[in-house]
């Protein structure tokens, strides 16, 4: 199996004054990687406006391009919209389910969502109380529980997780550790120990950490784009597992 190059960045937040001026940082991104993954934030406010504006800037790129929204991209209540108008531009657009496509030599699995939060091991929400916790819970679980199916489902050379939210507090240190539970969960990183994984991706956590592992060794990267500091990031996975 060949070397897989991916290009990664989340928390873009693309407004009507930086058209295409993301776009342009994308010129040449196929001598530089083999596929492309957002992790979401990638409007302001999850206006339609916003999110047609998204995908022309993402449209006819030279690789295949896979995202998942995050929680602003849910603000106004029109992620499906805003879903539909990034696939309309040739986006893999994933909800809690896993996709595999062919990038050279190299059969890949993606599988992954937003994600959401409750916080880690030790320090979490329970489904103990209040209904209202209770749900907050049980929606993060739920969520887990449908990224370790479409993990083990999917036959592929190397897979990776696309959140939104960090599924280890290691790559929030910088962050204030008062909204650590509402920047991810312990419970997605179980799921994808149990299932199997080669990188875990997410964004989210401006003012976090780049790497982190989960208890299992699987390999964390935040890439909100505060974080990377660039248009994208580039991690390679295979015979080398470095670029």
């Amino acid at each position: 199996m060949t070397e897989l190059r991916i290009a990664a960045v989340g928390d873009i937040h693309l407004g009507e004054d930086v058209r295409g001026q993301y776009r342009k940082h994308l010129e040449g991104i196929e001598e530089r990687a083999d596929v492309f993954m957002l992790t979401g934030d990638l409007t302001r406010h999850g206006t339609l406006e916003e999110g047609r504006l998204v995908a022309e800037e993402l449209r006819g790129l030279p690789v295949p391009t896979i995202a998942v929204l995050g929680n602003h991209d849910y603000h106004s209540d029109l992620q499906y919209e805003i879903a539909a108008a990034l696939r309309d531009a040739g986006v893999i657009v994933l909800h809690d389910d896993g996709v595999v496509i062919q990038c050279g030599e190299v059969k890949l699995g993606v599988a992954g969502g937003k994600g959401f939060g409750g916080g880690y091991a030790g320090k979490c929400a329970s489904e103990f109380g209040e209904r209202e916790i209770k749900n907050f819970v049980a929606h993060t679980r739920y969520i887990a529980e449908a990224w370790k199916v479409a993990l083990k489902e999917m036959t592929a050379d190397l897979k990776v997780v696309l959140s939104h939210y960090s599924p280890v507090k290691e790559t929030l240190e910088g962050e204030p550790h008062e909204i650590y539970p509402f920047l991810g969960s312990y419970l997605l990183a179980e799921a994808v120990d149990t299932a199997g994984a080669d990188l875990i991706l997410h964004g989210h956590a401006h003012k976090g950490s780049e790497k982190g592992m989960t208890p299992g060794g699987i390999r964390v990267r935040n890439v909100a784009l505060p974080v990377i500091g660039r248009a994208y990031a580039v991690y390679c996975l295979g015979e080398n597992g470095h670029c």
